[in-house]
């Protein structure tokens, strides 16, 4: 017998270790079914989950189980990333609150640490995603730096350097000054910053008093400028280009060159440039082959390149001497306000400096060109098809990309250096011997370099690294490539792209068929997120609150393609009432007899409500599980809530209610085991979404054998489930009842109180189902009787149109009905005056650009909510019979 109330926390652990005890989630190498595969995104080592973690893992869950459900051998494949920076951090920090350091410990007894952290610490996030419901194959779990996907990091790295594709170069990278590495362009954050733009006179060579301006937010690094720029087609410059400016406080004279990158609108239209300290201003050089002067050490210190009066200097101190020095100097034109953005290191919280450097790169020009085409040919599919955009941008602009880190924990980088600095690039310390031997004609010391790759190098071979690469294991033959990725835009370039990349050139073949990029979650309001905010929902909180099914149907529900998902608790707690919604359902079934009845084929049932239950089902299951296959996440949702709250637990049961308690006990078993039929094949289709309920149901409600609804076959029907003529029946009697109500509601009818129904102008049909239905109308309508209008229509009465026939409530002997129509004129009117003012709102461009999108998200809401509440108000005026 059921429980009385659906108690998540009863039922989650209990069913989660049922399912990992039985290898519920494992994949076959060995199996004959087609095989279904999802590379899980590898979280870090050093992660909890969050609310992202939770809408990805939960999407990903939903089609592996979709799938497995429907006999595919399906494969999720997880693991941990080693999370470079982060995961050095945490054990530095430990270090430090014991009095320790990584430099007096040593690299090797640091690295012994940090392995020891790992194996006691880290992976906590995968416990987490086992309370979310995740049937990953936890028995291949995967570690970037396990033996297996070390040995591949290496081969890739030797291969590609082998073929010129990976390479030592001196270029600007993201230099995080408190961290003393290379950081990715992901691990920067953008923060908008009040600032000054100073405006400084850069005196002409051989013209006296003649000078140019440029306008800088940076004083400090004109110390590294190596020329003036400005736009090609800019009139007042023409004549000074090819001569030479006098850069001030250093004596240095640097060219005037004419380049596109001067903007002739901004400013005065030359612009200071500075190569070895801006992105921009690199390529300008590049371009121009200028002198490329670096100005600072690792600490963000002036260097030996500048003045000796402003050597190891911080970049503030120096701004603040390089402007007293001009305004000195009778060179500083003019100070503005200027707000501007600063990239700050994520982990560090310092501002990044632009930094010449030697790093090592891969050429990602050139592998990212059969990675476009693959794309562009749809070998692999980016769904919402606008991310394709963003990744073509992205990749036709690529630049080289810097895959060193001067970290101790992770890859290090297969390289030696002899004597004289050549580069030895082997699998091993032994092969890099043997190779220096042949080079130098005798055994050499080598010095290994000390880098560590990028995590995201190690993390672009996931797909086939996990599975065997370089051996041609039985895995890799059979799940690459997968069939779908599923991630958040942010990593579509830094992730996505690369693996695209590397698999392709190694594999020879796309690592994913699609790619399904789903959006981000925001709170209610439509703000990120942040813990400075206070407004992060943590969805490990949400399930203990609300049971894991609650969150993960939430964010199914929400998750629309390309749009943000915007996360309210309520919306939760409302899908935890979906489950006992649910619940009670099945709990009414098991009270009343109605259970799976082996053999039995609903497509005989006689009975019209049956017959409607069953179509609608098999119409049902049919839209949930196309819009599974196209990343509808949301539509499978809310087709499944319609029908298991609306139709099933609201209509069917209300229906079958009359039937259940009647005399005929042919219909009564025909109508039981209907409703046992259908709670069994509701919970098939539930399951993906709702994976613990309907488990705890599928155990419950019939003798099972030890089989388990995760290992069931997802339920498939065809068009003889479906009778057009019950369903058109039903609806009608649906429709009419729901009418009435609406009614009654509208006019503030009580009730207890059952009003007369006149019928005019009905035709045979409806006559018909008035007669086979009448009963059931009154009873559910709350009608006193059902007749034909006699004579004119009252006065007082409320008309409800149904295909030909006017439906007639008189109301005058119940209610005020002028009352009520000055009640509905008024409230109709200010929903009218409210969409107007919205509107207008709406309609103003200074509000659009300069409010938060979240409030003008906000006023859109509140417009089309006014305008829904005023049609229906409308709608209930029109429907008054003028007195």
């Amino acid at each position: 017998m059921l429980e009385k109330t659906y108690n998540p926390k009863d039922v989650e652990a209990k069913h989660y270790d049922a399912w990992e005890r039985s290898e519920a989630f494992h994949a076959d190498v060995h199996s004959n079914k087609r095989p279904y595969t999802i590379m899980m995104p590898p979280p870090n080592v050093t992660g909890s989950l969050h609310m992202g973690h939770a809408l990805t893992f939960t999407l990903q869950d939903i089609l592996i189980r979709f799938y497995r459900m429907r006999g595919r051998d399906a494969l999720w494949q997880p693991g941990m990333d080693h999370a470079g920076i982060a995961t050095q951090m945490v054990v530095e920090r430990q270090l430090e609150a014991n009095g320790e350091s990584r430099t007096a410990l040593g690299r090797k007894a640091f690295l012994e640490r940090v392995w020891a952290w790992k194996a006691e610490s880290g992976g906590t996030i995968l416990r987490q995603l086992r309370r979310l419901g995740a049937s990953a194959d936890w028995a291949r779990e995967r570690f970037t730096m396990d033996e297996g996907l070390s040995l591949a990091v290496r081969k890739v790295f030797v291969d590609l350097h082998k073929r010129g594709l990976v390479y030592r170069d001196k270029r600007l990278v993201n230099w995080d000054p408190k961290l003393h590495t290379a950081i990715s362009d992901l691990e920067v954050i953008s923060r908008e910053v009040k600032g000054k733009l100073w405006h400084f006179k850069y005196p002409i060579a051989d013209a006296s008093n003649h000078f140019i301006v440029v306008a800088t937010t940076r004083p400090e690094t004109m110390l590294g400028d190596t020329a003036v720029a400005v736009h090609p087609e800019d009139a007042r410059y023409k004549d000074l280009v090819g001569r030479f400016a006098v850069l001030p406080i250093v004596g240095r004279r640097i060219p005037i060159v004419a380049d596109p990158h001067a903007d002739p609108e901004q400013g005065s239209g030359a612009v200071k440039i500075t190569p070895a300290h801006d992105f921009n201003d690199f390529e300008v050089g590049k371009r121009h082959g200028l002198n490329m002067v670096n100005i600072f050490d690792r600490d963000a210190r002036l260097n030996d390149n500048v003045p000796e009066g402003y050597r190891g200097l911080s970049r503030e101190a120096g701004r603040e001497k390089v402007v007293a020095a001009m305004t000195e100097l009778g060179l500083l034109d003019r100070v503005e306000d200027h707000v501007l953005m600063l990239p700050f290191g994520d982990r560090s919280g310092v501002v990044v400096e632009p930094w010449l450097t030697d790093q090592w790169f891969v050429d990602a020009k050139t592998l990212a060109q059969p990675a476009i085409e693959a794309v562009r040919t749809g070998r692999t599919r980016i769904v919402p098809q606008q991310w394709e955009k963003v990744y073509f941008d992205w990749m036709t602009k690529i630049q080289p990309w810097c895959v060193s880190r001067q970290l101790w924990w992770g890859h290090q980088i297969p390289a030696w250096y002899g004597p004289d600095g050549m580069i030895f690039v082997e699998m091993s310390e032994d092969e890099a011997k043997a190779a220096a031997a042949r080079h130098y004609g005798h055994e050499v010391e080598l010095v290994r370099d000390e880098d560590v790759l990028d995590t995201w190098f190690s993390s672009a071979l996931w797909p086939f690294s996990t599975i065997g690469w370089p051996e041609k294991t039985g895995e890799l033959l059979r799940y690459y490539p997968g069939d779908v990725l599923v991630t958040g835009f942010d990593i579509l370039f830094f992730w996505v792209a690369r693996m695209l990349m590397m698999g392709i050139h190694f594999m020879g073949e796309t690592p994913f068929r699609d790619v399904y990029i789903h959006a981000l979650v925001r709170d209610a309001r439509g703000q990120k997120m942040s813990k400075s905010k206070g407004n992060v929902l943590d969805p490990v909180d949400l399930i203990d609150s609300y049971g894991c099914d609650a969150l993960r149907f939430t964010l199914a529900a929400l998750a629309a393609q390309g749009r943000d998902i915007k996360l309210a608790e309520s919306r939760i707690e409302g899908n935890r009432n979906f489950c006992t919604k649910l619940w009670n359902a099945a709990r009414f079934c098991e009270m009343n007899g109605c259970r799976l009845v082996r053999g039995f084929d609903p497509r005989h049932a006689t009975e019209t409500i049956n017959k409607w239950i069953v179509g609608e089902l098999a119409e049902s299951g049919r839209k949930a599980a196309l819009a599974l296959e196209e990343y509808k996440f949301n539509e499978a949702a809310q087709t499944l809530y319609r029908y298991t709250w609306n139709l099933f637990c609201d209509w069917y049961i209300e229906l079958a209610k009359p039937v259940l308690t009647g005399q005929d006990e042919r219909a009564k078993h025909e109508t039981q085991a209907t409703a046992g039929w259908v709670l069994e094949q509701l919970i098939h289709f539930l399951h993906p979404l709702m994976p613990f309920i309907t488990e705890e149901l599928y155990a419950q409600t019939a003798e099972r054998d030890g089989q388990r609804l995760i290992a069931a076959s997802w339920p498939s029907f065809d068009d003889s489930y479906i009778d057009e003529t019950a369903r058109e029946e039903t609806n009608w009697v649906i429709r009419l009842i729901s009418e009435i109500r609406s009614v009654r509601a509208e006019m503030n009818v009580p009730p207890g109180v059952r009003i007369p129904l006149a019928v005019q102008g009905a035709g045979p049909q409806t006559n018909e189902r008035l007669k086979t239905y009448g009963e059931l109308i009154r009873t559910l309508a709350r009608i006193a009787t059902i007749a034909p209008v006699k004579g004119d229509l009252v006065k007082g009465a409320v008309q409800i149109v149904i295909d030909e026939a006017a439906f007639v409530l008189p109301l005058a002997d119940v209610i005020d009905v002028e009352k009520e129509r000055a009640r509905l004129s008024k409230e109709a009117a200010r929903l009218a005056s409210e969409v107007e003012k919205l509107e207008k709102k709406l309609g103003n461009p200074d509000f659009i650009s300069r409010a938060p999108e979240d409030v003008v998200e906000e006023q859109r809401e509140r417009r089309d909510e006014a305008k829904s509440q005023h049609a229906r108000l409308s709608e209930a005026l029109r429907r008054l019979i003028a007195t």
